[in-house]
């Protein structure tokens, strides 16, 4: 059986490598794909690329909000409109000071 997938969107290196010490460091062992944009993150969940390894979809995405290329409302929008993807577990991860962002 093939192994799940976290799927992170975060265009910040310094995020990403913290996020994936948490999930490490609390003995969270899966594989993470990792999209740094907001297009490459729909080109992904469209399936125009592959992960290197498990199954796809993703078992849960973690998504940050402020991203170059397509904001992340804007992956998250176009993911709920997908019938397969609509389903996976969305966590938004933002630092922005934005109240509409962060109570939205």
């Amino acid at each position: 059986m093939d192994e799940k997938i976290i799927f992170l969107v975060e265009d910040n290196p310094d995020d990403e490598a913290l996020t994936i010490r948490a999930l490490e460091d609390n003995h969270i062992r899966t594989h993470v794909e990792v999209a740094r944009d907001g297009a490459e993150a729909v080109a992904f969940l469209a399936g125009e690329r592959k992960p290197k390894v498990g199954a796809w979809p993703p078992h849960i995405i973690l998504l940050d909000l402020n991203l170059p290329k397509l904001h992340g409302l804007d992956v998250l929008s176009s993911l709920k409109q997908d019938r397969v993807m609509s389903n996976i577990p969305v966590i938004v991860l933002t630092t922005s000071d934005n109240d509409f962002e962060r109570l939205d």
